[in-house]
Parts: structure tokens; sequence; C-alpha cells
């Protein structure tokens, strides 16, 4: 009775089990595929990581991971299946992921130009900041707008090198600064070497830089301190760094603002003193100025080129031919630069006293000397208006096109001249300079 009633209603044994086997064969699939999927996501998810995919493997196995979740009703089987297929794609790197590779691209190409950009070279953008911060390291801003700088040795003192004479060693020593920015001496005498304190010792190196007064143009003096305090304009040894040239009767060293003394290297040893003078620069300038200049016309280069100053359009529209008359009138910029080849204060006046390179005729010459007031750069230009009325016969229904022309004529013309820099004081320097004076010319 019993197994009457449960195989009532048409029911097959046989169907049953064989239902009951294909439900487990199902249950054991999705179980194996969710298996697959969460495996393969953890192999895909570390290739990802280890960038051991090409880019469109890469979007394949995100999109794929992003859809992983615990399987739901709401999740499509198939969806399911094709994303455990491209799992096991991607782990093996077959045929399949290469073939929805170019799907893909098919489906997201796109077309958009921009507009061209230069790409700098970031090896060679770094290696010129790098001088960069290396050049302004040792341009300390009591330099600026002054001939004063730390030259590289170049193995024998360079022309404006700043000297001391110690009497107590008897040697002419130089102030130099070592790499990590600290003050000794040079002396010819014991070497190509800088030698400097540090650390309760006296250092040598052979990689330094020596004091330069460019021109010899500087007014320099040595002024008294104590317990690391320096007067203004003192010479410091690097751009932000509180160390000064300094020296006392023993010789050259550096004044460390912030051990509140002097010290100075001495056979081999480090010695401090709370007294000592420190290197400064004059800068109470009253004016400064330019003149003696010597063209050297004969080492110039010069170049010109047509160019037109203005034109104007005459219309007949009368049948038979007649005159006419009209005024041409244009205005051209002339511009005259000078290289000077020397630092000089901006915040003072200046003035040159110089003849101007001008165009007689056919060829350059130079004017008659006049003075010139700058108070910023050393450039000089003047505008030219030239006008002219001319008549034209105008054939009938005609239009005639005037213009004048002129021609554009450039010239770099090296000079000699003798800078002068004077002070509150009554004192005077005075150096020789080279220069270049840059024109630009326009003549009718």
């Amino acid at each position: 009775m019993l197994g009457t009633k449960a195989y009532g209603h048409g029911s097959d044994p046989h169907g049953t089990a064989v239902r009951v086997r294909i439900s487990l064969l199902i249950v054991n699939t999705v179980l194996a595929l969710t298996v697959i999927q969460y495996v393969s996501s953890v192999i895909i998810l570390e290739k990802v990581r280890a960038e051991e995919l090409n880019p469109t493997q890469t979007q394949i196995a995100r999109a794929a991971i992003a859809y992983q979740k615990p399987w739901t009703s709401e999740r499509d089987p198939k969806m399911h299946l094709l994303f455990c297929t491209l799992f096991l794609s991607l782990i093996i790197d077959g045929p399949l992921a290469n073939e929805i590779n170019s799907n893909l691209k098919l489906q997201k190409r796109s077309v958009k130009k921009s507009p061209p950009q230069l790409i700098p070279d970031e090896t060679h953008i770094a290696q010129d900041q790098n001088d960069d911060i290396q050049h302004s390291s040792r341009n300390v801003s009591v330099f600026y707008e002054t001939t004063m700088s730390w030259t590289l040795f170049p193995g024998s003192v360079p022309t404006g090198a700043v000297s001391h004479w110690n009497s107590y060693a008897g040697r002419w020593e130089y102030p130099c600064i070592e790499p990590g920015c600290a003050a000794g001496y040079y002396s010819p005498s014991r070497g190509p070497y800088c030698y400097y304190p540090y650390g309760n010792k006296e250092y040598s190196t052979s990689e330094f830089w020596i004091l330069v007064n460019g021109h010899d143009f500087e007014s320099l003096s040595w002024k008294g301190g104590s317990w690391g305090k320096v007067p203004p304009n003192s010479i410091n040894t690097c751009a932000g760094i509180n160390l000064f040239v300094g020296k006392n009767k023993y010789g050259l060293g550096k004044v460390d603002s912030k051990n509140q003394a002097f010290f100075l290297g001495w056979n081999g040893k480090e010695y401090w003193y709370k007294h000592y003078d420190v290197l400064t620069i004059n800068k109470d300038y009253r004016s400064q100025s330019i003149s003696n200049v010597n063209y050297e016309l004969n080492q110039g280069s010069y170049s010109e080129g047509g160019i037109s100053i203005v034109s104007s359009k005459v219309t007949n529209h009368d049948c038979r031919t007649v005159k006419k008359s009209t005024t041409l009138s244009g205005t051209v910029t002339s511009e005259h630069t000078w290289d000077v080849g020397i630092s000089f204060s901006q915040g003072i006046g200046f003035t040159m006293t110089a003849g101007i390179p001008e165009v007689f005729g056919i060829s350059w010459g130079i004017s008659s000397e006049k003075t010139f007031n700058w108070t910023k750069g050393y450039t000089q230009s003047e505008s030219i208006t030239y006008s002219d009325t001319v008549e034209v016969e105008v054939p009938p229904n005609h239009s005639c096109e005037l213009e004048m022309g002129g021609m554009k004529m450039r010239a770099s013309i090296p000079f000699n001249a003798t800078a002068t820099r004077y002070y509150h004081s009554g004192a005077t320097r005075i150096a020789p300079i080279q220069g270049t004076s840059h024109n630009a010319v326009v003549a009718q």
C-alpha cells in the first residue's frame, strides 16, 4: 500500500532516480563552477597585481572580478558560466581571451583628435633641474646684481680671485668652499686643495669652489664680528646656509652663526674663537656708468631683408585714365640693445655715454655720442615716421596698389668700454669690459 501510494499518479521510480541524479549533477556543477570562479578570481587578481597580463586581458579580468559575488537567483547563469570561462582563459592565456580581446577593441573604437602637444623629455628636465639646484646653491643672495661668484677651481688661481695675505703663516690664501659648504682656504704653496675645519679636525679636498670678484669691480672689506654675529652683506658659502667667510690673525676659516664662533683649521686640527672678521660686500652705491665705448665694426655680423612699411589702394571708376595723388605714411621702430658683459645694480641710476650704430645710406656707421639714462635694462628704441605724397596715373576702371617699402637691417657689433661705479663715500671702482651691441634698424 505504501509503495503503491508512493508511485501513484503515473510515477516512475527509475525516472525519479534519474531526475535526482541530474539535480545532483547540476548542484555539483554549480558548486564546481563557483569554486572555479573563486579560485580563478584569486589567481587572476594576483596576476593583475603582478602586471602579468596585457592591457586588454587586465580589462577583462577586472570586469569579471567586479561581477563576482555570491550566486543568487538574480544572477544570470549564462553570465556566470561566461565569466568562469573567461577566468580559465586568462589563467591559461588561451585563444579565447585573444578573440574577446579583438571584439572589445572593435566595440569601443573611437577617434578623437586633440591639438598636438610637445612632450618634454623628463630625463632632460630632471637633469636641468638638478643642474639648476647645484648652480643656485653656489649663487648666494648677497651676490645678486654684483660680479661676485663662487667658481669651480680650474686648477690654478682664476682672474679676479679674492686673496688674503696671511702674515702669521707667511703665505697667500684664497677663500674656498668644499661640497658640504664649509669655508676654508686655498694656498698654492700647499697644493691644489681647499683646507677647511670640520668636526674638531682639519680636512682637505681637491673638489672646491674659489671666491671670484669678476672684473675686480666690487668693493670688499673685512668687518668685525663676535659670537656668531655677522654684519650686513656678509658673504656666505651656500644659499640658505649661515656659514660665512671669516678670518683672524691665524688665517681664513668659517663663521658658524649656529655655533656662535669662528672655526679655523690648523695642522690637522680645528680651533674656535669668539672674535673674528667677516668678509662683506660694500653696496653703498651712488651711481654707475659706462663710457669710452669703442665699437669694432669690422668684427660685426650683419644681415638685411626687405619689408613693407605701409600700402594704399587707389581706384579709378571713370572710363578714362586719371591722375590721383595719395599720401603714404608709416611708422617704424629701431632697437638698440647693449649686452654689457657685467652685472649692474638695477636699483640705482645708470648712464651710458656712447655713439649708436646706425645705417647711413647703405652701410653701418656710428652716430655722435649721446648719454642715455636707464633704471632697467640696456635697450633703447626709437620710432620714425616716413611720409610720402605720390601721384599715379590709374587706367579706366582699374585699381592700383601703392606700397612704401623698406629694408630691415640687423647688426651685432662687439665693443670695448669702461664701467664705473660710484659710492656715497666718494670711492669709485673702474673696470674694463667687453660687450656686444645688437641693432635692428629700418631704412626706407
